[in-house]
């Protein structure tokens, strides 16, 4: 009996990862795989016909967790329709949903309806939320004699395998633990880089209900964690609550009051300010902005990345002892010169080149067009080099789109997205590590402190990098690095060519990089910094 046929939409944030995960969860078919980007610019109506024309047994629409994706309703819509024989969603845990048009009536319909109300009513009770919170004086905390730390994740981001959220979260954790506290979450699902021996883990997975949009799923989910942890915490309280800021998720400014324990609140930028420049404005922006406002009245400590958001908070209204700058940092052990590379560089096809790398989520900052637009110069001139982008996101498309329309697709190799764990031995297959960061295109300050930086450094390769705050301050040109001005894709290829004709410049700078790295900016010293900070205001009293 031949094999099932069956289509399947990769609507995952991994798709290589997914690939590698279907012959666990779809065996035995035949499969045709479908990108996002293939179909994302088809009307509805022309992506039933495509759909129908490809004449499969199956058509599954392949998630990440069918309980976080925020345009649920949309797809089972879709499965509504002719397009094959048997339909369903399916996400990478294995889960599946079967779709027709009669449960779509009889199913999907009237949980669309009781999702309306949900939402409504979610929304009702945030704006009074932000009103009392907005209102209610600032408690004072009890100081924490304990060392038990619970670390609340409340983002709804499944399948982010890779990025720098990744690291930060496990290198934030690990200094802490490395200072001798005692680390616990309560998430939203699992975490990458953690062992679950050494940490204590409580989910605190959403429904489905309020799947229409980011926006109401984001805010009625926040109280739905609040409920499940102030169970956890009932039963195993915290001495100090930890948070990285979520836009949607007000949970722990009103755990941190009920249990007096004191909140550190890790503020990354305003996700507001984000949208309006680097996504969709928010459809409920007063809602949003009177969150953020409301978390840096609340927070006992607040702890930014770089001195622009620090500037930030001082103009909103924040004591600035209630402030703590800490740059981004890396594990040493992890990213190291030493690791192996040929496996990577056979696989990817690059034994025998010189390589020239980058690693990123490819958003508006990080500058891959302009690196793309670079690497036409180097490959010119330079036919042995090879350019490695590893991550995938928003601007890879218009990066590889650079490079084959000069007809030059063959100098670059682009990996997509790479499990977190595999970042360090592809950055050691690398020759020179470039971090071609732009401004901000409002003017304002670039206000990051790129990981990708701190792992660059402890790798122990030569370094190009924009001239652009903390960059330009971490690292020193011409001692750590070569510095370039932002955007000047010029000045870019130039500084690569410098450094791929000078081998024993590259080594120097790598092995002075890796130094600097070593004394100044380990996570372990992170996590001694944040708690010297917390017992200088008194927030805990352990040594």
């Amino acid at each position: 009996m031949p094999e099932p046929r069956a289509a399947v939409l990769l609507l995952v944030r991994d798709p290589a990862e997914a690939e590698r995960a279907l012959p666990r969860i779809l065996p035995g078919r035949s499969l045709r795989l479908i990108r996002r980007e293939e179909v994302r610019h088809l009307a509805p109506l022309r992506l039933v016909s495509r759909l129908r024309s490809l004449r499969v047994d199956e058509l599954v629409m392949l998630v990440d967790d069918l309980d976080m994706h925020e345009s649920l309703w949309k797809l089972e819509a879709l499965g509504a329709m002719p397009t094959a024989p048997r339909r369903y969603l399916l996400d990478l845990s294995g889960r599946r949903l079967i779709l027709s048009a009669s449960r779509f009536v009889a199913r999907d319909l009237p949980a669309w309806g009781a999702g309306v109300l949900l939402a409504g009513l979610a929304l009702a009770r945030t704006t009074a939320r932000v009103r009392w919170l907005l209102g209610a004086p600032r408690r004072a905390p009890r100081s924490a004699s304990g060392k038990r730390i619970i670390y609340l994740r409340s983002d709804l981001g499944a399948g982010i395998a890779a990025g720098g959220s990744v690291a930060h979260t496990a290198g934030v954790v690990a200094g802490l633990q490395a200072a001798g506290a005692d680390v616990g979450f309560i998430s939203s699902d699992r975490l990458r880089l953690f062992d679950p021996r050494r940490h204590s883990v409580d989910l605190a997975p959403p429904g489905r209900l309020c799947n229409f949009n980011r926006e109401t799923q984001g805010l009625a989910y926040s109280f739905r964690f609040e409920r499940q942890a102030r169970i956890v915490l009932a039963r195993r309280p915290a001495d100090l609550l930890y948070q990285r800021f979520d836009a949607f998720n007000h949970a722990g400014i009103v755990l941190s009051r009920e249990t007096r324990a004191p909140l550190v609140l890790e503020f990354n930028g305003s996700e507001v300010w984000i949208e309006d420049h680097w996504g969709r404005p928010f459809r409920f922006r007063t809602i949003f902005a009177g969150l953020e406002k409301a978390h840096l009245r609340h927070a006992d400590l607040i702890v930014v990345v770089s001195a622009p958001l620090e500037e930030y908070l001082l103009g909103r209204g924040v004591e600035r002892d209630r402030i703590l700058v800490l740059e981004n940092a890396v594990d040493p052990e992890r990213y190291r010169p030493d690791l192996p590379i040929g496996p990577v560089r056979r696989r990817l096809g690059l034994d025998g080149r010189t390589v020239i790398g980058f690693i990123g989520t490819f958003g508006r900052w990080h500058g891959a067009k302009v690196l793309a637009r670079a690497a036409l110069r180097v490959a010119g001139e330079r036919p042995n080099v090879r350019f490695l982008f590893v991550g995938d996101g928003v601007e890879r498309p218009e990066a590889e789109a650079i490079l084959a329309g000069a007809s030059r697709r063959e100098a670059a190799v682009f990996t997509g997205l790479v499990p977190q764990e595999e970042g360090p031995v592809h950055l050691a297959a690398m020759d020179v590590l470039v971090s071609p960061h732009v401004p901000n295109s409002d003017g304002s300050r670039f206000f990051g402190s790129p990981t990708k930086l701190f792992e660059y450094m402890a790798t122990g390769r030569g370094i190009v990098a924009s001239r652009l705050e903390q960059i330009g301050e971490v690292l020193e040109h011409e001692r750590t690095a070569l510095l370039v001005p932002p955007a000047d894709e010029t000045a870019l290829a130039a500084a690569i060519l410098r450094l791929v004709d000078d081998r024993d410049l590259s080594a120097r700078l790598g092995a002075s990089a890796r130094r600097r790295v070593l004394e100044r900016h380990t996570w372990e010293a992170h996590g001694r910094r944040l708690l010297d900070r917390l017992r200088d205001l008194g927030l805990i009293r352990w040594n």
